[in-house]
């Protein structure tokens, strides 16, 4: 039986791209996950491993749907071989049920990782070149520091707890203990 697999990242992203290809090609089910890849909560991903069978045949569009590092693909791809599955990714055109396809997954795994690992480092050198010139990233305090101050102010007074005070600017509890201390 062929098996699809397709992964978006986001909620808002569609996976039709996806989902077109792998039945274009004959998958009989598609499982289908709407997380971030550096999630190891992936449960479409984990019903899909529970019930293949030998000789089922799983299929991706690319092979940074199914994992996001070359271990964990590496890691999949031996349970899936342990399983007496096989596997098979359309745009990089590998099928490891040849020597060579085994071959071009790991290179290309590995090319992937590569290029995943120097987005990280210009985002990072990025964000310090940011940095450096004095900005800051992140979201905006929810409480100025003159709404601490008369946070602060109001919570003297024995007869006014911390949820009123919270209530009164608009945050929760643990919001206001943060911004307090």
């Amino acid at each position: 039986m062929k098996i699809g697999y397709a992964r978006v990242s986001t909620v808002d992203q569609k996976e039709l791209a996806q989902t077109d290809a792998l039945s274009s090609v004959g998958c009989e089910r598609i499982y289908i996950d709407r997380v971030s890849g550096k999630s190891r909560e992936r449960p479409e991903l984990t019903k899909m491993l529970e019930v293949l069978r030998q000789d089922d045949i799983v299929i991706v569009q690319r092979l940074d749907r199914l994992g996001r590092s070359l271990k964990d693909l590496i890691s999949l791809l031996e349970q899936l071989k342990d399983q007496g599955v096989k596997f098979v990714s359309l745009v990089e055109n590998i099928d490891t049920t040849t020597a060579v396809g085994e071959l071009a997954f790991h290179i290309i795994g590995a090319i992937a990782q590569f290029e995943r690992r120097l987005i990280s480092e210009r985002t990072k050198s990025g964000l310090a070149a940011a940095r450096a010139r004095g900005r800051k990233g992140g979201r905006k305090p929810k409480m100025t520091p003159s709404d601490i101050r008369k946070a602060k102010a109001m919570l003297l007074d024995l007869n006014i707890t911390k949820a009123e005070v919270a209530k009164h600017f608009g945050v929760s509890r643990p919001t206001l203990n943060k911004a307090l201390f």
